[in-house]
Parts: C-alpha cells; structure tokens; sequence
C-alpha cells in the first residue's frame, strides 16, 4: 500500500505519540513521582482508599481511586500496567499469578473485614437470626425458596449473589464449598447477580425476602438490613479476630514490586496510625486489632 507523503507524516506522529504514551506508563507502573496515582478494585477497600487520597491531596498528591471490576478487575488492570495499586479483599491466588507471570505481585495487607450473611429487616424479625452453612447453600443454590421453611416470615426468598472475581463472592464460596467447585447459579427468576457493595446494599433495601453476601462494614447505621449469626457465631471483632467467624478476611493493597515513590507515600499513610483509624471509621479491624 503506498501512502501520501501527508498521511505518512501523519502516522509518523501518532506512532510516536503511542510510544510516548506507553513510555509514561511503563515509567509509572510502580508509582513512581510522575503522572496521578492510580488507584483501583475492591468495593470494600476503596472507602479506606478514597479517604487516604483526600488527605494526601493537601502534601500534594495527585491520587485517583476507581472501583473497575472488583478485586479481580484491579488485579488484572495492575497486571495490564493500567494502575499503580490494586485493592483487593481477597488473597492472592495462585490462579492469579499463573495468569500473569510477569507481574511481580507485592501483598501489603493493611486491615481485615467480614463476609455477612445479610437479611432484610422483615426477615429477621421474623425470625431468622442464625443460619448454618448447609441452610446458607440452600438459600444460594435456589433449594429454599421461601423464609418460613427456615422458621421465619411466609416471603419469597430473593437472592443476590456477587458475581465471579469479587472477593465477596471467593468469601463466601470458600466457606459453602471449601476447594470444591461451586455449582452454577440456579435458574430461578428470584436470583441476580449484582457487583459492587453500594448495589447489593441498595438491592437488598428494595426487596423485603432478599439475601446477599456483603460486607458488614456496609451496614452499619443501616437498622433495615442485618447480618445473621453463622453457626452462631457473629461477626464482631473478637471473632473476627480470633477466625472464629467463618467469613473473615484479610484486605491488600497489591503493587508491581516494592512499591515506590508516591505510591509508597499512600501505602504507609494507610499503615501509619493516621491510616489506620480509617479502617476504624468504616468499621473494619486495623492490623493491630488482628495482631499483625
């Protein structure tokens, strides 16, 4: 194909251009001085993120935090070389680092949550306060359809489950299944899959019999919504702790190597006592709550 010499002046710029372009991001993958930090993933981190990046902006950081995809999607955009920290509420897995090999994946853990079980008020004055783990599966596997086979209100069992990558979702499967592979979602018309925790919050207020795994920080002044006791255990502090809840987990920043630059700066603004009383305010356990 022959070109004019004007459109070959032209791709000779834009080439340049994406060159140019790929060189910023390569120099800035692992949160280095120039361009704003890139923060991005986990629902549940990123209140703790967002809130770090407004104090850091008045020291003149330029800190941008997005929730794309979940724990699974920051993992894949910090791969991908498109964010210079990724939030996780999941440990990394080793499915994770075989799907990119050539990422140096560095684990900062920076405080712990709980997974609930999560009802509708109407539920559980119902009745319904404490659920096994059997009862819990055959809520999401669409085998109980209404609260009153579970001694609770007669009202349609409406379930909204996470959808595959989010930690909420590993959490949970993780204590109905252990390392077996979790069933596909039933065809049922009272199942939906929601993503992030603000939706499933605002899905479970709009549907009186809904149920959905969701952290418990995110219903704290909520009185319409509540977490049962799994196995009679409740997710309070000490229990999460402990591990005695059986729906802990731990929560990560995740960067390329040893993070750098600003992207050092954020992470040990999060693990100074300053950062860390923002785990408090949302209502998650600090690293020296766990004992870490």
């Amino acid at each position: 194909m022959v070109f004019s010499k004007k459109r070959r002046l032209v791709c000779l710029a834009s080439t340049a251009l994406m060159v140019m372009s790929l060189a910023t991001a390569c120099a800035d993958k692992k949160g280095g001085a120039t361009g704003a930090l890139q923060v991005s993933g986990s629902t549940t981190v990123a209140p703790v993120a967002a809130d770090a990046a407004q104090a850091l902006k008045a020291e003149g950081l330029d800190i941008t935090v997005a929730t794309q995809g979940g724990s699974a999607g920051g993992i894949s955009q910090l791969a991908a070389g498109q964010i210079n920290i990724a939030m996780t509420s999941k440990p990394l897995a080793d499915e994770d680092k075989a799907a990119h090999p050539d990422t140096d994946f560095h684990p900062i853990q920076i405080g712990a949550d709980a997974v609930g079980v999560i009802v509708t008020k109407q539920v559980a004055d119902g009745g319904v306060k404490n659920l096994t783990a059997t009862q819990v599966r055959r809520l999401f596997e669409g085998k109980i359809t209404n609260w009153s086979e579970l001694g609770g209100p007669d009202l349609k069992v409406f379930v909204y489950d996470k959808e595959p990558g989010r930690g909420t979702r590993e959490v949970l499967d993780k204590y109905l299944y252990g390392e077996e592979e979790p069933p596909p979602p039933p065809k049922s018309g009272n199942f939906a899959i929601v993503g992030g925790n603000l939706e499933t919050r605002n899905k479970l207020k709009s549907t009186p019999g809904a149920v959905a795994p969701l952290s418990t920080s995110f219903i704290e002044g909520h009185n319409d919504l509540q977490a049962v006791t799994l196995d009679g255990v409740a997710p309070t502090a000490e229990s999460i702790a402990s591990g005695k809840y059986p729906m802990s987990r731990p929560l990560y920043f995740l960067t390329d190597g040893e993070p750098k630059g600003n992207a050092k700066k954020f992470i040990d603004y999060v693990l100074s006592p300053k950062g860390q009383a923002l785990m408090t305010k949302h209502g998650y356990l600090t690293l020296e709550q766990i004992g870490k």
